[in-house]
């Protein structure tokens, strides 16, 4: 999958969390994304940096492992500017969904 295709795809869900009490990590976890852990660290902690969310915590323990701390991440203005701006991710993550919808198993 395109690396925007998933940073968009987690924006949207934060965007659309921010009508609930309590937003679930699980809803855009790495299994959820079909990506890896680290992979899906490395999307949190660039998108934390560049501050499209906030809340995310990347660190590596003393085994040498990549632990995420994102229970209380959330979108920022910044995140929400680039969802808005962001018109041709928009259409193709449209497209694609609907392509999903039609196909099954996809």
């Amino acid at each position: 999958m395109d690396n925007f295709m998933i940073i968009y795809k987690i924006l949207k869900a934060l965007e659309a969390a921010m009508d609930l009490p309590e937003f679930k990590i699980d809803q855009i976890n790495n299994n959820k994304l079909k990506i890896s852990y680290e992979r899906w660290a490395r999307y949190l902690e660039m998108m934390a940096d560049i501050g499209l969310v906030k809340g995310v915590s990347v660190y590596t323990d003393i085994m040498g492992e990549t632990n995420v701390d994102a229970e209380n991440m959330r979108i920022t203005i910044k995140g929400l500017e680039y969802l808005t701006e962001n018109t041709i991710m928009q259409k193709i993550y449209k497209t694609a969904k609907g392509i999903k919808e039609v196909i099954p198993g996809l």
